[in-house]
This record gives C-alpha cells, structure tokens and sequence, in this order.
C-alpha cells in the first residue's frame, strides 16, 4: 500500500494541538461516506489506539488511521495550510477523482 506522508508544516500544527491533550493522545484522520461529493475526511483527537491501527509519525507527531480508512487515503500527503479561507489540514489525495470547492470531500 501506498505510503501516506506528513509534511513539517502539518506535524508542527499537530504538535502545536497535542500540547494541549494529554499524553500519548493522536490525531486521528478517517473517512466517512457522505459529503458532497461522496465521502468526506473527519479529524479527531485520539486517546487510545486499536490494535489495527496504522500510525504515521514525523518530527514528534503522530497521525492514526484506521485499516478502511487508510485504503481510501494511501499515497496521500496530509499537509496544513493558512489561506484566505482559514487554516485547515489539507489532504492531497491521488486516489481522489473529484473533490469539493473547500476540500473536505471528494470521490473516487
């Protein structure tokens, strides 16, 4: 399976956000149907791990994504940006076909 990465920018806003959390808490990324254009990506922070899980580590952070999710994500690059419309991770998904105007939804 595809490999997902986590750039600098996005590790250091994790970073920035578990500091807050206690620890051994991680981000948790999954994909959910539903979103306008099909599925959409939820972010959570997670507190504990399943045995499944697959964890995705950089600079100190870490990313977990559960074993359907990660079929629907592999080969993604999970990113964080600061734009006109506000800051958000951003995941660059090339299995995705199509996505949404705001990027929290896409097909396949």
């Amino acid at each position: 399976m595809a490999e997902i990465v986590l750039t600098p920018r996005a590790a250091r806003r994790i970073n920035e956000i578990m500091g807050a959390e206690p620890p051994g808490a991680s981000l948790r990324i999954s994909v959910n149907g539903g979103g306008c254009s099909g599925f959409s990506y939820a972010f959570d922070i997670a507190r504990s791990r399943e045995a499944q899980d697959v964890a995705i580590e950089r600079d100190g952070a870490t990313v977990i994504v559960d074993p359907v999710s990660l079929e629907y994500i592999a080969g993604s690059t999970i990113d964080f940006v600061n734009d006109l419309i506000g800051q958000s991770f951003k995941i660059e998904n090339p299995q995705a076909t199509a996505s949404c105007g705001c990027g929290t939804s896409f097909s396949l």
